[in-house]
């Protein structure tokens, strides 16, 4: 019965001890919640769904004005659009709402008005995935499935003390395993509720010894005092946004000079335009300002003072060439093209330069999308 919780050293004893203590504090500590004094599937549903993205006090007056509303599946499946959204309004991602109606009406046509019983015909249900699909399933059939949603992952991984990253998709299976063990058979829907209640109301996320703890005994990051390091979930990176100014260089030849990124930089190895990051406002700059970046490479690379224009005034170029959005994982790119007319001859100029050519051919240099967006760009505008 127990092969992966045997892993953790877990006998049948031990969860059946588990099992005994959580679903006595249950019984005893329960919160009185409108959806619980049934087992009416359509209520279930229409809490679980108002509960994403929302909290229990605030749904309550929602919920039960909601199902005085719409008492039955039949009545949401007919009722107004407009309606619908009023009763939801305040609630906020009304989508959650149209997917209830659609849902109502697959319920309708598909099973005669009555909610389905297992979890493959509950997944076809518009708005309902597999944490809505379980916990609708066990609190009102009795099916045998965990409903792992934020506190029954933080109760678990500090149970057993679980280096799984919570954020990653494949590490629902680890918990999956173990709680389809830890879960009981006789009354699965109590389970899940007593494992959401302590989640809510003991083992919190700030609260790493929680002294009140029914399960306490079987906790081994209350025992060893490490609740603090669980669950593991990786910080999203936030993404920052970078304002790029984008030169394209042209010598009276028409040659145009690209460069290649570096090592250290994105899209390392591929050929652009150079391009560098800028604070200045472009609405208002003047033509000295948006070459002094240009210029300051170039001294950089030792070619001296060269003869630099615009090709376009400033407010000219920023009508005509409006700003590229480049989107990498973790940092957006806004770049504005800035056409320079050099008068220097450029293959003379860069000869022997590494990282710097006037041919940047698919087939000799590699360039990226973002390129493809910027010369796009400048093509579109001088056809």
């Amino acid at each position: 019965m127990t092969q992966v919780l045997a892993k953790y050293g877990w006998n049948d004893q031990k969860v059946k001890g588990f099992r005994a203590a959580l679903l006595d504090w249950y019984d005893q500590n329960k919160r009185d919640l409108p959806w619980r004094r049934t087992r009416n599937p359509y209520y279930i549903w229409i809490s679980e769904i108002m509960l994403q993205q929302t909290q229990v006090a605030t749904v309550i007056p929602y919920f039960e004005r909601f199902i005085k509303a719409l008492p039955t599946i039949e009545a949401l499946a007919n009722v107004d659009e407009q309606e619908l959204l009023l009763l939801w309004q305040g609630l906020g991602y009304y989508s959650r709402a149209r997917n209830l109606k659609v849902a109502a009406q697959q319920i309708m046509e598909h099973h005669q008005g009555q909610m389905p019983q297992t979890m493959p015909e509950l997944l076809k249900l518009k708005g309902i995935g597999p944490y809505t699909a379980a916990a609708i399933g066990s609190m009102a059939f009795d099916l045998v499935e965990p409903a792992i949603d934020g506190n029954l992952l933080r109760v678990t991984a500090r149970i057993f003390e679980l280096d799984a990253d919570i954020s990653k998709p494949s590490s629902r299976k680890i918990f999956a395993e173990i709680l389809y063990e830890l879960i009981d058979p006789e009354r699965p829907g109590d389970f899940n509720q007593a494992m959401m209640d302590l989640g809510a109301t003991v083992m919190t996320p700030t609260n790493y010894y929680p002294e009140d703890s029914p399960i306490k005994a079987y906790d081994q990051s209350f025992i060893n005092e490490t609740a603090a390091l669980y669950p593991v979930k990786k910080k999203k990176i936030k993404n920052t946004k970078h304002q790029m100014l984008a030169y394209r260089i042209q010598d009276l030849k028409g040659s145009v000079l690209y460069r290649q990124h570096t090592a250290d930089e994105l899209l390392t190895g591929l050929w652009h335009y150079p391009i560098f990051e800028y604070d200045i406002v472009l609405d208002s700059a003047t033509e000295d300002e948006l070459l002094t970046p240009l210029e300051d490479y170039f001294e950089q690379l030792g070619l001296g003072a060269l003869k630099l224009k615009l090709m376009m005034n400033p407010s000219q170029m920023i009508v005509a060439l409006p700003k590229v959005k480049h989107v990498f994982s973790h940092r957006t790119w806004n770049l504005q093209v800035v056409p320079v007319q050099l008068e220097d001859d450029l293959q003379a100029l860069i000869a022997g330069s590494q990282g710097l050519t006037t041919t940047a051919s698919d087939q000799e240099h590699p360039i990226s999308t973002l390129q493809q967006k910027l010369q796009a760009r400048w093509e579109g505008v001088n056809r």
